[in-house]
């Protein structure tokens, strides 16, 4: 087992890269950049190390990365998820230096992560596929071939980055006109967050609903799936709530679960990945792409199982096998995960950052809190407005959102807008608690956004918080 290990990456992602290494008795290294030197990140590691001034820039270099880790003596990197995470140069580069990179070897980040050769892989082996384009030439031409498949297949067609991840390079178009103002959005968008702008077509499903397999394969040719997530309620092909398990059918189920790991086979992958899937209205599922990396959902297959997905990331790179079998794999029960970010959700999901007020967590019973906030805190405008990850269990599903609604009404944040509000109108909803949503979920569920800004009650609150803190006693307890 490793020593020491550098974790590439920031905020909550990077603590829960921490946690699991420290429980297997590594010390760990966390960068940062100094535009960043307040985060939580750097607390939590054993040590810390600046690689450069920042935004965002820094934690985007391998070379800079690299030389901290051989600079402090670290044997392994763990590149969490966004960032450099399905870079395939920076799995190369680990590797030349002399350093194990937790993840997948680089030609399979190269193959995944070109969606075209993804789709070409997995139908050569008899797995579903939605009927998709080659790369469009990126002229006239491009245009050209992208109206002869819509005419061959029929809208909705989706516009899709070829490098693409992250709800990003994404269009979904109805007609000829949306569907060439899409493809040069698309290309648009890819070329500035992927640095390339290669892009393919996909025929459109209605009102899918988006369903992964979570994998893990180790060196020794063992591939094991720890079952299903339903990651359908999206905001701009984003994910925002996911639930394990996927409450399919129970051959569906078996038979998408399979698929997965014969996708893992297929592609030679080797640590943990996700294989996602679209299904229709009759269950009928379609290949979609294989994240190469750790996923932020992670944590509700985590708590249906008692898996910890990241520690074994870790054992199968330092070379040992997974240490358990498909057989030993239990799943119990439904847990939820909410994406709490500091977002305006009544304006477009804008980014809102700022200074952390007051911030008191809710716990109990069947929570868990994944973030990498404090109260005093000042949000970069810089990074990923994510806050903290809630994720709840219940032995059924009412009873995880019963948990949810409770732990919801337990937060305090004051200082930016959250979409804790928002959330706490899906809980309520009749479609989410009849489990009756798809990708269109927020789109065609508009009244979720007609909520009342709870400032009152907050401000009442962090007054409250506040008396306590300078006065050490609590006013109201005093009055009675």
């Amino acid at each position: 087992m490793f020593k020491k290990l550098l974790v590439a990456n920031r905020g909550e992602i990077a603590i829960r890269i921490i946690r699991s290494a420290q429980e297997l008795g590594i010390k760990t290294v966390a960068i940062y950049e100094e535009t960043d030197k307040t985060a939580m990140h750097i607390m939590r590691a054993d040590e810390a190390i600046c690689i450069g001034t920042g935004p965002r820039k820094d934690y985007l270099s391998i070379d800079r990365i690299i030389q901290a880790a051989l600079r402090t003596k670290a044997e392994a990197i763990h590149p969490g998820y966004g960032f450099l995470a399905e870079n395939p140069n920076f799995s190369k580069e680990c590797t030349e230096a002399g350093l194990v990179f937790v993840g997948p070897p680089p030609q399979v980040i190269i193959d995944m992560g070109d969606k075209v050769i993804a789709r070409r892989v997995m139908t050569e082996a008899g797995i579903p596929c939605i009927p998709g384009s080659g790369i469009l030439d990126s002229d006239e031409a491009g245009e050209k071939q992208a109206i002869a498949f819509a005419e061959k297949y029929g809208f909705p067609i989706m516009v899709k980055a070829v490098a693409g991840g992250g709800g990003r390079g994404i269009r979904a178009t109805q007609s000829i006109d949306e569907l060439i103002k899409g493809l040069r959005l698309a290309r648009s968008e890819a070329r500035m967050a992927f640095g390339r702008d290669d892009i393919y077509l996909e025929k459109g499903l209605e009102r899918p609903r988006h369903v992964e397999v979570q994998i893990l394969a180790d060196h020794f040719g063992h591939y094991i799936h720890l079952g299903t997530r339903n990651c359908s309620i999206q905001r701009r092909h984003q994910k925002m709530v996911e639930i394990a398990p996927a409450s399919l059918p129970p051959l569906v189920n078996e038979r998408i679960c399979q698929e997965a790991v014969r996708a893992a086979r297929a592609s030679s992958y080797v640590n943990a990945g996700t294989v996602e899937f679209l299904l229709d209205a009759q269950d009928n599922y379609y290949f979609l792409e294989v994240n190469t990396r750790i996923q932020v959902e992670h944590t509700v297959t985590e708590m249906i199982t008692g898996i910890d997905i990241v520690r074994e990331q870790i054992r199968i790179a330092a070379g040992e096998p997974i240490s358990f079998s498909q057989q030993e794999v239990q799943f119990r029960g439904t847990a939820i995960e909410l994406r709490i970010t500091a977002e305006d959700p009544k304006s477009n999901f804008m980014a809102s950052p700022g200074l952390i007020e007051v911030y008191q967590s809710p716990g109990g019973h069947g929570t868990r809190l994944d973030g990498a906030i404090y109260q005093g805190y000042e949000i970069p405008r810089y990074y990923d407005s994510m806050l903290v990850k809630l994720t709840v269990y219940g032995f059924t599903w009412l009873e995880a959102v019963d948990r949810l609604r409770r732990t919801l009404d337990g937060f305090i944040l004051t200082g930016v807008k959250t979409t804790v509000p928002f959330y706490k109108q899906i809980v309520n909803d009749p479609d989410f608690i009849g489990q009756r949503f798809d990708t269109s979920y927020i789109e065609t569920h508009p009244h979720l956004l007609e909520y009342q800004e709870e400032t009152g009650e907050m401000e009442k609150l962090a007054r409250l918080i506040a008396e306590i803190n300078a006065h050490g006693f609590n006013p109201y307890a005093e009055s009675l």
